[in-house]
């Protein structure tokens, strides 16, 4: 089990104290983007409550890691679809390089029996 760490926030004059396995950095940073973005709501629209600035928040905060985790489900989509093709394009050089092969050995076979005549 991960240390615990107790990290201090101050979001819109309001204190909280955070027990987190993060990087008490991490969770600080996290702390101020929140508190900016509260205090960002705040201004556009003052008579809004602190619980009120605070939904807005993490609503938008919602719909950001929704997009953002589709986002990923996209690229990881893609980058399997990418690996699918490049591992049938290698299977079709190995069957092209075998046929070669073949083709060479037919010519040089060819080329014997043309000599011995």
């Amino acid at each position: 089990m991960m240390e615990k760490n107790r990290v201090n926030l101050k979001i819109c004059g309001s204190s909280y104290s955070i027990l987190t396995e993060d990087d008490p950095e991490y969770v600080e940073g996290l702390g101020e983007i929140i508190d900016k973005e509260m205090k960002a709501v705040s201004q556009e629209a003052p008579s809004l409550s602190l619980t009120q600035c605070a939904v807005l928040v993490a609503l938008d905060q919602t719909d950001a890691c929704k997009k953002a985790t589709a986002s990923a489900d996209n690229l990881r989509a893609q980058i399997k679809d990418y690996l699918e093709d490049s591992a049938r394009a290698r299977m079709e050089v190995d069957v092209a390089r075998r046929e070669i092969e073949r083709l060479n050995r037919e010519i040089s076979n060819l080329r014997n029996r043309l000599a011995e005549k």
